[in-house]
């Protein structure tokens, strides 16, 4: 039962963090899982997941990748699960050693950053992962004060991103000295800033995006190379981080 013990302890991020593993709910979820390259260390089944052809063959698929299946009863599996309705699967998987530095000197003449400054809802988080992914970012960067990109409101949010996609927390300082030894210009989205459909952006760029509530911190604003914004209708005060990044990163899209 080693592995519903850990499965419990992963729900708090320090656990995440000493360990360097992470939760996976959900077939879906499980099924994206199934086929990265990631290291899965165990998997817990609840009575439900056999009752299903799509569940027995995920079991089949992560049994054929020499995953452990452990089976749990219904309560056992409860005690370990976070979602209201998780589908009787959940997985451990190892938290991949992406490098700051890999995505900005792979060689590519374009980069893309998402900087992700104190971003602390889990679903916007995971939002913006999946979006990155899919809009052709390099990677996500987490300052100081985002949510844990590996909790798993956040990896549910993500739809499965996060198995393909460089997603890695840095301190600012870090990112400042990366940026500067790359060349990687850094652009910020904030209310009052140029639009960014009048702009051409430079090949190598990050772009920040902050906190629901205050926006960008002042370190990071004052470190902006660009501040720029999306103009909307007078009828709205704002539009939600994910969004609002969304449409940036596809107008950013070199």
């Amino acid at each position: 039962m080693r592995i519903l013990t850990l499965a419990r302890d992963l729900t708090r991020r320090k656990a995440r963090q000493r360990e360097g593993l992470f939760v996976v709910e959900g077939i879906r979820a499980c099924e994206e899982l199934a086929r990265s390259p990631l290291e899965v260390v165990g998997v817990l089944a609840a009575p439900q997941l056999r009752e299903t052809d799509r569940g027995r063959a995920l079991c089949e698929a992560l049994v054929a990748r020499g995953t452990l299946v452990t089976d749990v009863t219904d309560r056992e599996f409860q005690s370990a699960a976070e979602t209201e309705s998780p589908q009787g699967v959940l997985a451990v998987a190892r938290i991949p050693a992406y490098a700051l530095d890999a995505p900005i000197v792979v060689g590519q003449a374009t980069v893309r950053l998402l900087v992700l400054d104190a971003v602390q809802d889990p679903g916007n988080v995971g939002t913006l992962i999946r979006t990155a992914a899919a809009l052709g970012a390099d990677a996500v960067v987490a300052l100081p004060g985002t949510v844990d990109l590996w909790n798993a409101k956040v990896v549910r949010s993500s739809m499965g991103a996060h198995f393909h996609f460089p997603a890695v927390h840095s301190s600012w300082e870090a990112l400042q000295h990366a940026c500067a030894t790359h060349d990687v210009a850094l652009w910020g989205a904030e209310l009052g800033g140029t639009d960014v459909a009048l702009l051409h952006p430079p090949a190598r760029c990050a772009l920040a995006v902050g906190n629901e509530g205050s926006g960008l911190s002042p370190h990071v604003r004052a470190a902006l190379a660009q501040r720029v914004t999306l103009p909307i209708s007078s009828r709205a005060e704002s539009l939600n981080v994910a969004v609002a990044a969304g449409i940036l990163l596809h107008q950013l899209r070199p």
